[in-house]
């Protein structure tokens, strides 16, 4: 069965151009250039992907992004922009995206960037190390991201759930930024270590009772961080 990807881009040249390349690689490509009409191909179902511009008549690329994660929906999303400031990319991951490509790009990186993202879903279903895991009077959902906590209930980020799952599969051993780079946005030129380091903060503030003092998600200094359950 062929991925459906959703292409939302105002700009008519460069979106036929994604298209027909799209189409080259086996996928089946659905265009359109507004938010608004993005989000009815998306309350219809059957997306695997979205292409996003950020700069969009309406409802801005942000603004939807932040739509679809808030309601439920947990297809992967990558940013295309011309914005290319480090805020604006931090911002697109905060926001619930999973990768940010800079205007003008390559089509061939454009191309790779979306099958390291479907290799990178293809892991994550992967049921490694079950769909629960249970630590220290937390229960965190590896499929519906939903966390009870001694803290309380929480809805976890796609991300964040992905690092706990790359650590959970390594319990114990110390696992570098780069591999969680590598292994959960797939890339190594963005994000940045800080930005892992950032998503490492925000789970301790679930998870850990004390999240100045971590039991669990450790860090190991000049390596990276560790998972003890």
């Amino acid at each position: 069965m062929r991925r459906r990807i959703l292409v939302v881009e105002d700009d008519d040249h460069l979106a036929d151009g994604i298209r027909l390349n799209l189409e080259l690689e086996g996928f089946e490509p659905v265009v359109t250039d507004t938010g608004e009409d993005a989000w009815r191909f998306v309350q219809r179902g059957g997306i695997d992907l979205i292409l996003l511009d950020v700069m969009l008549p309406g409802m801005d690329g942000f603004e939807f992004c932040r739509r679809v994660r808030r309601e439920g929906f947990r297809f992967p999303i990558l940013f295309l922009t011309a914005r290319s400031r480090e805020e604006d990319r931090i911002r697109g991951l905060e926001e619930g995206g999973d990768d940010y490509l800079t205007k003008p790009f390559n089509l061939k990186e454009l191309l790779a960037r979306i099958r390291g993202i479907f290799r990178r879903e293809d892991w994550y279903r992967r049921e490694s190390v079950g769909e629960v895991l249970e630590f220290g009077g937390n229960r965190v959902n590896l499929k519906t991201y939903a966390a009870e906590t001694p803290r309380g209930a929480f809805e976890l980020k796609e991300k964040e759930i992905m690092i706990l799952k790359l650590l959970a599969e390594r319990q114990g051993e110390p696992v570098d930024r780069a591999t969680i780079i590598n292994l959960v946005w797939g890339y190594d030129v963005f994000p940045t270590t800080r930005t892992v380091d950032n998503f490492i903060l925000s789970l301790r503030k679930v998870i850990e009772v004390d999240p100045s003092s971590p039991q669990y998600l450790q860090t190991v200094h000049g390596v990276g961080y560790r998972l003890l359950i």
